[in-house]
């Protein structure tokens, strides 16, 4: 049996369709609960979301499908996927899940499962519940007398911002800096510039005011613009955008110019190098990383090990080969040594480390090397399967032959919405533009 609804990273969809339907939520909790139903102590869940209307439809039909089987559930409201990982962990749950579907707009909502060590959980853990939510409950069923309970976790934010806090160099501290904060009016709204101003920045705070309608709408890390215009209006030193679940982040220099996942990796690892902190001699990254990182990296004697895309098989490589430094271009972060998944947040206080320590402008510490010219274009389709099309792997083979050595041509499909994503870098801009709009063009007229 494959995967039906689980992708690259949980399951998404249109909210109140499905898969995204109460009734489908009911059972992805019973059959969690099941599947982490081990031995006779207390289970316990812990569910976080961000601020989309549909989340409170999903966290009663997760939390009703939870205690039917017996389990205990911590519920802590909108929090950063991050938060939820951390405190699947440090409250010693066997189960954490976050409603949400990260970048995406209000309409789609997602659920995304950690294991008891706050880690996602593997793709035959995703199947086996699969499996089971197409089963039958009747013999995972608790008694009357225990069914499972559900309270609110009133401290959840503040045991987050706490252990944020900590990760950021002992020492160091923010004053002086004027900061652009911009959290999609999504799950970081309120520990986002909490923790930015109690390390003593000065922060300008948007996309602060969630009305469960306006996650990600022209603002956090997918619509930058906003943000970069108001470092410069404000004369700030550094710009923030978070997504919706705040597990990924993106930059804007003071001059406003934007800094993505690819700049942000090698800055670390370069300043984790230069204090001992960084493991692996390298870090891994996506096929979708700029060839400009690999080959800096090389220069300063570090390596870039790809992995398919996906912040989870990022995960899954450097927890098997010892790295502590890993993401994507676009921003998902992961310092192992502070979490089991990418956070917004922690990047940011380790971008801001190696500022203050530097003295010098965002500008400076964060453009460590030139990217290659690279291209990336969306193609949305509706159903059917374009890429299995003659006319279109006709197109990507003599897309390839055009590139020949000169670049690289990456065509996939979305793991979390029907979009297939084209992107073609080399060292001749005109030559990769061109090369994309054959390929896009032919897709679209497939997938008509």
């Amino acid at each position: 049996m494959t995967r039906k609804l689980f992708g690259t990273d949980g399951i998404r969809g249109t909210a109140n369709a499905e898969p995204m339907t109460a009734e489908t939520a009911l059972r992805v909790g019973m059959a969690a609960a099941a599947h982490f139903t081990r031995g006779d102590h207390r289970h316990r869940a812990v569910i976080g979301k961000d601020t989309r209307l549909s989340g409170y439809m999903l966290e009663p039909a997760l939390t009703s499908g939870f205690i039917s089987i017996g389990m205990d559930v911590f519920l802590v409201g909108p929090m950063p996927t991050p938060a939820v990982a951390m405190l699947t962990r440090s409250l010693r749950c066997d189960l954490g899940v976050m409603i949400s579907a990260s970048h995406n707009l209000y309409e789609d909502n997602g659920i995304k499962l950690f294991g008891p060590d706050g880690f996602k959980l593997s793709d035959a853990a995703e199947q086996e519940i699969e499996e089971r939510m197409a089963g039958d409950f009747s013999k995972d069923l608790a008694p009357p007398g225990a069914l499972g309970r559900a309270r609110r976790l009133e401290d959840a934010p503040g045991r987050y911002t706490e252990h944020v806090k900590q990760t950021f160099p002992r020492g160091l501290r923010l004053d002086g800096l004027r900061i652009v904060v911009d959290c999609a009016h999504g799950a970081a709204y309120k520990v986002a510039p909490e923790v930015l101003w109690e390390l003593g920045a000065e922060v300008i705070p948007m996309g602060v005011e969630p009305d469960g309608y306006n996650i990600n709408k022209d603002c956090g890390s997918t619509a930058t613009s906003s943000m970069q215009q108001q470092v410069v209006v404000h004369g700030a030193d550094l710009g923030i955008a978070l997504d919706g679940d705040a597990d990924r982040v993106l930059f804007a220099d003071e001059h406003g110019a934007l800094v993505d996942g690819d700049q942000v990796m090698a800055l670390v690892a370069e300043h984790w190098k230069e204090h001992g902190l960084l493991k692996g001699e390298g870090i891994v990254a996506t096929l979708m990383s700029n060839l400009g990182l690999e080959r800096y990296l090389s220069g300063i004697g570090l390596r870039l090990v790809r992995t398919p895309v996906g912040d989870r098989y990022v995960v899954e490589h450097m927890r098997r080969h010892g790295f502590n430094v890993g993401g994507e271009q676009s921003g998902h972060i992961i310092l192992s040594d502070y979490g089991t998944t990418g956070d917004g947040l922690i990047a940011a206080l380790q971008v801001l480390a190696a500022i203050v320590r530097s003295g010098k402008p965002a500008s400076e510490v964060c453009r460590t090397f030139t990217p290659l010219p690279q291209v990336l274009k969306n193609v949305r389709f509706n159903g059917g399967q374009p890429l299995e099309s003659a006319s279109v792997k006709t197109a990507i083979a003599e897309a390839e032959r055009r590139l020949a050595a000169s670049g690289r041509l990456l065509v996939r499909k979305s793991g979390t919405e029907p979009v297939i994503r084209v992107m073609a870098e080399g060292e001749d801009a005109d030559l990769i533009g061109s090369v994309v709009d054959q390929v896009v063009g032919t897709i679209e007229r497939a997938a008509r």
